[in-house]
């Protein structure tokens, strides 16, 4: 069998961690997509390339390492498997007849989570805690609400040992993020685009497992990571416009360049800092096309360092398309940022804001671009998912 595009990555750092990001609940549905649309002759090695990913039969075997998860990819395990979810959710109307919709879309989330969590459990087990994780995120409706994100983080950990919480590095989540790891509770900073974010949440992290080693808590099965959406934030139609305003252009490639830009800068900080969080892509986007072949910069130009790449079916199907054109070497601590393409970035607010590590002051993470973009859409989910259960309950009662 011919080795995956996946596979050459991971010989880049054998630190380097995959995950894949949606619910572990639709991979099926996604390879068996995979291969109802390839060519006939590739479907026999494509399969086989697919199934490494998760390993179904031995978990602890996978190429995948760990999961995230956020609400749109929540309700999409329930859209893609209707029939299970419906059933369920009206035994649970049954059982729990005064429940809120509210509650009971909670109850729901924390079955998906719950169901997923058991299926990467085996490899949490078999590396003893250092892989096999999966990230459960709080309301991001919430994103402002210090204690009810503490509140529910712990519920959420509570599901299974190998639940991390994914928390907003909004100014109040910067506060979460301390209070979660002085309790050993796992993290996964989210919605988080700049510099600024991402060293404040290494820094709470650091306060807060210098609290847990005072009060004697146990850390050996504690691990943060934080995630550096990088398309979320070089799409900002802010960017073009604060460019306009200067008389630039900034194009597909130079917008590459910023996000990759922050976080080879946040890689280098951490790691000479000492923080115990571990930098992880997300948000990865395709291209540029160069001298007519097709790149993934995103990357192409990260690959080498002890990271987490999270790739959801958007990353992961380019990847399997472009496959051998695609050549990965250890290129994240290389000194090839274009100087003048940085030059110009640095001329834009919104590029010094997320590429300073002062750019952006704590009362300002909540306002960002971003931030509120990121926190809109994924708030419309959790209504979604609500709104879902809303109409069984309905139908169940009636």
């Amino acid at each position: 069998m011919i080795e995956s595009p996946v596979e050459r990555l991971i010989r880049t750092n054998p630190d380097m961690e995959i995950w894949w990001d949606s619910s572990p609940l639709v991979f099926d549905a996604w390879v068996e997509k995979m291969l109802e649309e390839a060519e006939p002759t590739q479907k026999s090695n494509l399969e086989g390339q697919l199934r490494k990913l998760y390993n179904a039969g031995n978990p602890a075997a996978s190429l995948f390492r760990g999961c995230t998860t956020n609400p749109p990819l929540s309700l999409q395990a329930i859209n893609d498997d209707p029939q299970t979810w419906d059933a369920w959710i009206d035994g649970q109307v049954h059982s729990h007849p005064d429940l809120s919709p509210k509650e009971l879309s909670w109850l729901t989330y924390k079955e998906i989570l719950k169901r997923g969590a058991e299926m990467y459990l085996p490899i949490f087990e078999a590396s003893k805690g250092r892989f096999g994780w999966i990230s459960g995120q709080l309301d991001p409706r919430l994103f402002t609400e210090t204690g009810q994100m503490i509140a529910d983080a712990q519920e959420l950990s509570a599901i299974s040992p190998n639940v991390m919480i994914k928390v907003p590095a909004s100014m109040q989540g910067i506060e979460v993020l301390e209070q979660l790891a002085a309790r050993a509770i796992s993290t996964n900073t989210t919605v988080c685009f700049t510099l600024a974010q991402i060293l404040a949440s290494a820094r709470a992290t650091m306060e807060g497992i210098k609290i847990a080693q005072q009060n004697g808590v146990d850390l050996s099965r504690w691990r943060a990571v934080i995630t550096h959406m990088i398309g979320r934030l070089t799409e900002r139609p802010e960017l073009d416009i604060q460019a306009e305003r200067r008389g630039l252009n900034i194009s597909r490639p130079e917008k590459h360049w910023l996000g990759i830009a922050i976080f080879r800068r946040a890689y280098r900080m951490l790691r000479d800092g000492g923080y115990p969080g571990k930098m992880l892509a997300c948000s990865m986007r395709h291209g540029p096309l160069v001298a007519g072949k097709m790149c993934f910069w995103d990357i192409q130009k990260l690959a080498g360092g002890e990271i987490v790449f999270t790739c959801p079916p958007y990353v992961l199907e380019p990847l399997f398309e472009y496959g051998e054109e695609l050549a990965f070497q250890a290129e994240i601590d290389r000194d090839d940022l274009p100087h003048e393409i940085m030059d110009k970035l640095m001329t834009i607010p919104f590029c010094i804001q997320a590429y300073d590590p002062n750019g952006l002051e704590l009362e300002q993470f909540n306002t960002h671009p971003s931030t509120l973009y990121t926190v809109e859409g994924f708030g419309k989910a959790s209504a979604g998912l609500e709104d879902y259960v809303g109409r069984r309950m309905a139908k169940v009662k009636h």
